[in-house]
């Protein structure tokens, strides 16, 4: 089996310091986030920016901060720009950090409901446009899904050549409107994927581990991070993400699972070489 790719969702849009003191808002914050989890053996940082105060943001100026300052402590890591931003932000807002030419970058497939009023758009227009701004600037997309209509989505737009081949698909499993956290659900997601692709499994919540070891038994890789999942064990709250990463490094062991490095990683994504 392929070693074990690692990917630390290190703060998000959404998530807050009330949650988890640790979560960071600052650029000096999320590059030692991102340092943590890197030396543990998280091989892609999924970067999120925030201002100061906490407020979630797509600034291209802010986005370039952050990956300076963590390419300053860790600088093999792939970084990898959310272009989901946070719920309500037009295309052009969330399409900012691709202009930094990262080697990755998220592309989400379907619109979810994500709770109350608030619902994520992603309309087949949109997807097309992120995608085809990707291909023209050589940006790999993890293509993210919450549900199996979204992968049935992205087949459809790579068929139409909007999206490269082969994926790597990111399943983001257990958040509210989406499919559930199940093992049972999890076969049937990464059954779905077109043969040679890969595939990322990002628990919610308390599903983070339990999702987590079932993509180690599959063969596909795993998102840990505050952006998911605030606590180390029940009623314990990590300190880093990079305890996040420690565990997910120790159940990868306890399967027979060898972690990659970024390099590794490259190799297994099939990223160009920037």
């Amino acid at each position: 089996m392929e070693k074990l790719i690692i990917t630390a969702a290190i703060c998000g849009a959404e998530v807050t310091k009330e949650h988890n003191p640790a979560v960071p808002y600052t650029i000096e914050e999320i590059a030692r986030e991102a340092e943590l989890a890197a030396k543990e053996g998280a091989s892609i940082i999924h970067l999120h920016v925030r201002e100061d105060d906490g407020t979630p943001t797509q600034s291209k100026s802010r986005f370039e901060a952050a990956i300076k300052a963590i390419k300053e402590r860790c600088p093999d890591v792939i970084i990898q720009p959310s272009t989901g931003g946070a719920v309500g932000m037009s295309n052009d807002e969330r399409l900012q950090p691709i202009e930094l030419y990262p080697e990755m970058a998220t592309l989400d497939c379907g619109t979810c409901n994500f709770g109350g009023d608030d619902i994520f758009v992603n309309t087949e227009n949109t997807i097309i446009e992120f995608g085809q701004r990707m291909i023209k600037l050589g940006i790999k997309p993890e293509v993210e899904v919450f549900d199996k209509g979204m992968i049935d989505m992205a087949i459809k737009v790579a068929k139409k050549g909007h999206i490269l081949t082969p994926m790597h698909f990111d399943f983001v499993m257990g958040v509210n409107g989406g499919i559930s956290a199940t093992l049972r659900d999890l076969v049937f997601m990464a059954g779905s994927i077109p043969a040679g692709s890969t595939f990322t499994v990002a628990g919610i919540g308390r599903h983070q581990f339990e999702m987590a070891a079932g993509a180690i038994l599959l063969g596909g890789h795993v998102r840990v991070g505050f952006e998911d999942n605030v606590n180390l064990a029940r009623g314990v709250k990590a300190k880093s993400n990079g305890e996040l990463v420690a565990k997910a490094v120790r159940i990868a062991k306890e399967l027979g699972r060898e972690i990659a490095t970024p390099n590794e990683a490259r190799e297994i994504l099939g990223l160009m070489k920037k």
